[in-house]
């Protein structure tokens, strides 16, 4: 596949994920698009699916391969998937990330910036914290 058709397909991959868009998600993926690619703001698929909570997308994401533990780039979308969902309290993404092999003690910002466990503290989002900490979290 050529490298202008990869990037209009990541392109559209993380728009579907954002928007929650499981069926266009499914067409894109099996259309070639790369679930672990960022886009050209260097927004990762997985991290716009969990900004929103999107846990089914965030699961078909990493069923095709994406990796649970990749940093986002770009404005307003810097960080890992986990501190992604763990900020807002989307506990349901924090499971399936966290099921798929996420690790919930890596800080964001490589390596310099907060934990999933105290974003979610922050929140507050008790359960999201709960879950976090039953993960080995500290």
């Amino acid at each position: 596949m050529n490298r202008r058709r990869q990037k209009k397909l990541t392109k559209r991959l993380v728009a579907a994920a954002m928007f929650g868009e499981g069926r266009d998600v499914d067409a894109l993926l099996r259309a070639g698009a790369d679930p672990g690619k960022a886009d050209t703001d260097g927004r990762t698929p997985l991290y716009a699916a969990c900004v929103q909570g999107a846990a089914d997308t965030a699961r078909r994401l990493l069923g095709a391969g994406a990796p649970p533990d990749a940093e986002s780039g770009g404005l307003g979308s810097e960080g890992t998937p986990l501190c992604a969902a763990a900020c807002w309290g989307y506990t349901e993404t924090v499971r399936t990330l966290l099921d798929h092999g996420a690790d919930p003690d890596l800080r964001e910002d490589h390596g310099t910036g907060l934990t999933p466990l105290e974003w979610a503290t922050a929140g507050p989002h008790p359960e999201t914290v709960a879950v976090l900490r039953a993960a080995g979290a500290r």
